[in-house]
């Protein structure tokens, strides 16, 4: 990583204290990950790795049909093979005692729409909507026998634009929203921000669309469900960024209480927001086990996931700027259409509350207002994708901001420079109410225009071989950290510390974190921390992983059970010293008194759970913390983009990438650094690749990795990353999140420096994603 630049306030690392004078501190160093060994060897253990004795598979039949009636089903040619076992509909689900319905946000919709059930009912809204279970002795028999399964279908009209299903004419998907608005959201004060473009001396405008995305992690979805009539528990294997959240949702859908379903979720190859949600497939691999009596196990196709699985952004946007002649930002102004898909299983990540309330981004904006739309389309559901409505969120004002500067001549740097908040004014709340905690937006601007070579790019016009390039800058804010988060940290007998978290990680590197934390805390060697994630059954609680909030969360929250357990053992050591707690100092493991005696972390475990303790010391070495910040930390950035476009192709060369990001302090920067790699990936393939497309019918075209471009490696550009640290005052370790910082600044980074290239031609905008044909047909259009 390259250098920092730092603004920091004094804040002591966590476990440091007048009792530890220990210089080898584990925070803050570049830990090599220790969850890395048996992923490179191969030996690591995920879903579908998983067999039980008397297993049997699942299957689905899809519906390629996007908008249809089901007017009959007949699965007997399939349940007449050998080996096949049942073939499930809604029926049988309907004369068991399971709901079968997936939670859905009624209460923050502005209809009463259709649940999701786990097989269709009567009406399917999406293609790839499950229809028919199929379980098989093996999962080849399975998937053949759902070829068998006759379902007969009575086509209904689709839509899937979510402009275009707003139309009176449009189909309706939901009796309840004959215009297939699921609820309108506002945020800021209309009028003000009105009155704030009446003075204005002038005004930008800009229609954009944030391109629909579908999550590709390396695994798709899987589990394995089985059922334990004896003790009445239903145990589920599953892929799951949140595995408490999804007890909840099995609990929801199969009717039985959480206490009678334990779930346990192994390694996951990519999560993503993707695996964070309920689905059909998890349920009724659930609910079969039940019926059957056997352990059932169903692993989604790559295809199945791309039809069923939750995709990503599809917004439609018109957004305006009011701007003095100087650059002075008086308001903004935003109407989005979202695309909600067939069902609501949940709208936050669409709507103004959650989209609009980052978009003042680093700026001083006295006046924001924001309507959002979110609309039911014959598509596959839509919910959080890496970054959840941040990232489409910041490129509104990021492209607004160079769209300004084109239009009074201003440069895209000091455009931004001349509307800053400044640093002395935080913690600051924006227009629509965002309360930023802490930051020092200039600092990292010129740490990256530094690094980028920004004043020594030159004139935009074509270069001696004839391509042109440009620059882009994009800053952003991140709201990071949510909800609450449970940690135990227990002591064994020999020494040994094992801390249960109620995260999950599926890349993040909370077991190489986490046990930082707790070794300097407790002053114990790294190697003898062990971290637990992903069982209901040995964890109390937790929120899981996702919205850049686990560092913040889970590790305040076993740092905090850390403290606790060195302050008891202290105290238990300075019983077996003979000597004053307070004056007890832990280094390298041995507690020492100022006379010299000692004894290690052992002898105080092997006495805490023994007899003879004083009175004021109950017995145990185990402590639980749940954990809330004070509020939510706002992590911030500025990434810059080289690009060189050939005029002949449209091929865009990325020749520079720069991000200066500050996470506050940072535990692994080693880690940050991998983070801010995997989000610029996934924000560069949005940006120039990706694209879910439908055709007017509802049917997915991209429903293959051959169809739908993910970027491979050698199209992902060399970074240079480096840091800014400012803490944030509302968690103590003064942390931010950074997993989602990528997504988020990476699309406008990149779209502002090819619009930059080509504005000699008089190019202003171009939307997502910039595909060699898209950027091409721009320069034909501009030089016709």
């Amino acid at each position: 990583m390259s250098e920092t630049a730092q603004k920091s306030d004094a804040r002591s690392a966590p476990g440091d204290s007048e009792q530890d004078d220990s210089e080898d501190e584990l925070v803050g160093e570049g830990m090599s990950r220790r969850e890395d060994a048996p992923l490179l060897r191969g030996e690591a253990t995920y879903t579908d790795d998983a067999s039980a004795p008397d297993m049997v598979h699942l299957a689905f039949v899809r519906s390629e049909q996007a908008h249809a009636r089901v007017t009959n089903i007949d699965t007997s040619a399939a349940t007449d093979r050998e080996g096949v076992l049942a073939a499930f509909t809604w029926d049988d689900v309907a004369d068991s005692d399971a709901p079968g319905l997936l939670p859905l946000s009624a209460d923050r919709l502005d209809c009463d729409p259709d649940a999701h059930p786990m097989l269709a009912r009567e009406r399917v809204r999406y293609q790839g909507q499950p229809v028919v279970a199929v379980v098989a002795e093996d999962r080849y028999l399975a998937a053949d026998a759902t070829k068998a399964v006759e379902v007969e279908y009575e086509p209904l009209d689709a839509v899937v634009d979510p402009i275009d299903a707003t139309d009176d004419d449009a189909p309706t998907i939901f009796e309840s929203a004959p215009n297939n608005v699921a609820v309108t959201g506002e945020l800021g004060d209309e009028e003000a921000t009105d009155e704030a473009f009446a003075a204005a001396d002038r005004v930008v405008e800009l229609d954009l669309e944030n391109n629909r995305l579908m999550p590709s992690a390396m695994e798709p979805r899987a589990a394995l469900a089985e059922w334990d009539a004896g003790d009445e528990q239903l145990r589920v294997e599953m892929t799951s960024q949140n595995p408490h959240g999804a007890r909840g949702n099995l609990s929801h859908v199969l009717g039985l209480p959480e206490k009678e379903i334990r779930v346990v979720v192994p390694r996951v190859g990519g999560g993503f927001g993707h695996k964070n949600t309920p689905y059909p497939g998890e349920a009724v691999t659930g609910w079969a086990a039940r019926q059957l009596g056997r352990p059932v196990k169903w692993t989604a196709t790559r295809r199945g996931n791309y039809l069923a699985g939750n995709h990503g952004r599809d917004h439609r946007t018109h957004a305006e700027m009011a701007v003095d002649d100087d650059g002075t930002i008086r308001g903004i102004r935003v109407e989005t259409h979202a695309n909600t898909g067939g069902y609501g299983l949940s709208v936050g990540p669409l709507m103004a509350s959650g989209y609009g309330s980052l978009l003042a981004s680093q700026y001083d904006v006295p006046a924001i207002f924001c309507r959002s739309h979110a609309v039911f389309t014959n598509t596959a559901p839509v919910h959080s994708y890496r970054g959840a409505g941040r990232p489409e969120s910041i490129y509104v004002p990021e492209r607004l901001m160079d769209l300004a500067g084109q239009e009074l001549g201003l440069d895209a740097a000091e455009i931004r420079r001349r509307n800053f908040l400044d640093s002395e004014t935080f913690p600051h709340e924006t227009a629509v109410g965002a309360t930023y905690d802490s930051g020092d937006y200039e600092l990292a601007l010129d740490e990256t225009l530094d690094a980028v070579e920004y004043g020594e790019r030159g004139t935009k016009s074509r270069s001696e071989d004839g391509r042109y390039r440009g620059v882009g800058v994009a800053c952003y804010v991140d709201s990071t950290g949510f909800g609450f988060e449970s940690a135990v940290v227990r002591v064994h007998r020999d020494g040994g510390v094992v801390v249960y978290v109620g995260t999950h990680s599926h890349g993040q590197g909370h077991a190489t974190t986490y046990a930082q934390l707790v070794a300097d805390t407790l002053g114990v060697a790294y190697d003898d921390v062990t971290v637990v994630e992903g069982d209901t059954e040995k964890i109390p609680q937790g929120t899981g992983t996702f919205g850049s909030r686990s560092t913040i969360v889970g590790g305040n929250a076993v740092t905090e059970s850390a403290r606790k357990i060195r302050e008891k053992a202290c105290r238990v050591a300075g019983h077996l010293l003979d000597a004053d707690p307070e004056l007890v100092t832990v280094e390298a493991g041995e507690f020492r008194t100022p006379t010299g005696k000692t004894c290690s972390l052992a002898d105080v475990a092997g006495a805490a759970y023994g007899p003879g303790l004083p009175e004021r010391i109950d017995p145990g070495l185990e402590a639980t913390t749940f954990y809330e910040p004070e509020a939510t930390s706002y992590a911030f950035g500025t990434h810059a983009v080289a690009v060189a476009v050939d005029p002949e192709t449209g091929e865009i060369d990325i020749e520079r990438y720069v991000a200066v990001d500050d996470c506050g302090e940072q535990i692994n920067p080693t880690i940050v650094e991998g983070q801010v790699h995997g989000g610029v990936a996934q924000g560069l393939g949005q940006a120039r690749y990706e694209q879910t497309v439908y055709d007017e019918e509802g049917t997915l075209k991209t429903d293959t990795m051959q169809a739908y471009a993910v970027p491979r490696a050698f199209q992902v550009p060399e970074m240079e990353t480096r840091e800014t640290v400012t803490p944030s005052p509302t968690n103590d370790l003064g942390v931010k999140g950074v997993g989602e910082a990528g997504t988020t600044a990476a699309p406008p980074a990149l779209v502002n420096a090819v619009v930059d290239a080509l504005s000699p031609l008089g190019v202003e905008h171009l939307d997502m994603p910039l595909t060699d044909e898209t950027v091409w047909r721009a320069i034909r259009d501009a030089e016709e």
